[in-house]
């Protein structure tokens, strides 16, 4: 199973594509959803629905049912906190046992998944998904977030994707919906792994949620200051119609948390990332450039 943001692993400036009409294939409409995407060929059956959600099962999947009521209340929590995505209210999820493993996002202006938000997930081990807890509701959740950062507000793709990766804003909104849901023995756990956590990206040893997003969580409003992100990134950072049309830059990466935090975070940056002098060209570039992003210095 791939595992990446569909259309996200190549710079924006390559993705100008048109929008194309959001059809709704009869077979999504059924109880049988036929898979055509990478190496994906099976007939799906729909286990559940519900307004916020359908879930679709493989022929190997365990009769399990902790989906339902999970995927619905992480879908409707995302909703309610970065807006809603498309006209379709409902996430489309797809799980895997014996089959494929990994797991990958769709979002509603794609092709690939008949323009459904879409979550599909596996494990080969027969026992896949019996737990209903770990991973088996980290993995669900981190799909989720990539459609959040590819499609909030109407607006395709994620600029700050070749700066943060496959993973490290999942970190925080993990961490934020286990919360907002109200499961804190999950958020202490998730919590506890990610201060381990270390990457190479921007620089060896750099920790993503120890060193950024954490504290601007902690110090600076919690989901408002996700939100306040999206919603600056949407409202600020160049598009043609509705797809970002570049990445961001690490110094416009910082100028627009900055400006969702309402504080220059310029020190915590160079803490967290390093820093040097052609990081601080881009930022007074970004400032610039982007003037009404407003913060105490």
């Amino acid at each position: 199973m791939k595992k990446m943001l569909l259309l996200l692993g190549v710079p924006v400036s390559l993705l100008a594509l048109r929008v194309q009409a959001q059809t709704q294939p009869a077979q999504a409409s059924t109880g049988h959803w036929k898979e055509h995407w990478f190496e994906h060929k099976e007939d799906l059956q729909l286990k559940f629905q519900n307004e916020e959600v359908k879930v679709y099962f493989d022929s190997g999947m365990p009769n399990v049912t902790w989906p339902f009521d999970y995927m619905s209340q992480v879908w409707a929590y995302t909703k309610k906190t970065y807006g809603n995505f498309g006209k379709d209210p409902q996430l489309y999820c797809i799980f895997h046992a014996t089959t494929y493993s990994g797991g990958h996002p769709s979002t509603y202006f794609d092709a690939s998944h008949d323009y459904h938000n879409t979550i599909d997930v596996g494990y080969t081990a027969p026992n896949a998904w019996t737990t209903g807890a770990g991973n088996d509701l980290d993995m669900c959740t981190h799909e989720v977030g990539h459609i959040v950062e590819g499609a909030t507000h109407g607006i395709h793709n994620s600029p700050a994707f070749h700066i943060w990766g496959d993973s490290k804003w999942m970190e925080i909104y993990i961490y934020d919906v286990y919360k907002g849901l109200g499961r804190t023995a999950d958020a202490t756990r998730w919590y506890n792994m990610m201060m381990k956590g270390t990457d190479n990206r921007p620089r060896a040893g750099t920790h993503w949620f120890k060193d950024w997003f954490f504290p601007i969580y902690d110090q600076y409003g919690g989901t408002q200051v996700l939100q306040q992100y999206f919603l600056l990134q949407a409202r600020y950072f160049p598009k043609n119609g509705q797809q970002y049309s570049r990445d961001m830059n690490m110094g416009e990466f910082v100028h627009f948390w900055s400006g969702a935090a309402g504080q220059d975070l310029q020190p915590l940056a160079a803490q967290a990332f390093g820093w040097n002098d052609d990081l601080t060209r881009e930022l007074a570039a970004a400032r610039k450039d982007f003037p009404d992003l407003q913060y105490k210095k």
